[in-house]
């Protein structure tokens, strides 16, 4: 750390990397733990503080020399930057593709079925008596390109949305039964305005 008293902006760099390294940790939780990965974010969350608290220390101790300082804000705007980027490529969770098309007639859903999906299909009311297909699909962050390729095959003018879903509950799972707070006292509530 002598070496550190001395000529600070050696810190630098190491201020700088250890920042981006920390935030991008942080991003990366904080995207994760809302997806209900719990136990992830937690290791992860330990990492990222070590690393704060070593990278802080050192700007506090040089906090006379202002490039350190910057440093430590610069390393945070491109943690912010990397941990997007990180997340988006490691695709962890699930999406749900709606599909609305005005021209598949029904084709739009069996075509993603025989490709191994499976799609939901509803009939819809685009007004004027005009019929859409509108298909559901629950798949894996990864693999949501190839699903949209697809459905651009068969329509290429279908209209599509894409939501984050937290979880999945599967129809085979038992029914938790209703606890009291699912008795009705929202009907009561409501019956009073």
């Amino acid at each position: 750390m002598e070496t550190a008293a001395v000529y600070p902006w050696l810190l630098v760099p190491a201020i700088f990397f250890a920042r981006v390294f920390d935030v991008s940790l942080g991003t990366f939780r904080s995207i994760i733990a809302f997806r209900g990965y719990r136990w992830i974010a937690l290791c992860i969350g330990f990492v990222e503080s070590v690393v704060w608290v070593l990278a802080i220390s050192q700007v506090i101790t040089h906090l006379d020399h202002p490039g350190l300082v910057l440093a430590y804000a610069g390393g945070f705007a491109c943690g912010n930057w990397v941990g997007i980027s990180l997340e988006s490529r490691v695709g962890i969770g699930n999406e749900l593709v709606r599909a609305i098309s005005y021209a598949g007639r029904g084709q739009l859903a069996r075509f993603l079925r025989e490709q191994g999906y499976s799609a939901i299909n509803m009939a819809g009311d685009a007004g004027s008596g005009e019929e859409v297909e509108v298909i559901l699909v629950v798949e894996k962050r990864k693999l949501i390109p190839r699903l949209i390729e697809l459905i651009r095959q068969l329509d290429p003018d279908a209209v599509l949305t894409i939501t984050d879903v937290k979880s999945i509950h599967s129809p085979a799972l038992p029914a938790a039964p209703a606890g009291p707070a699912l008795s009705g006292g929202w009907r009561k509530r409501a019956r009073r305005k």
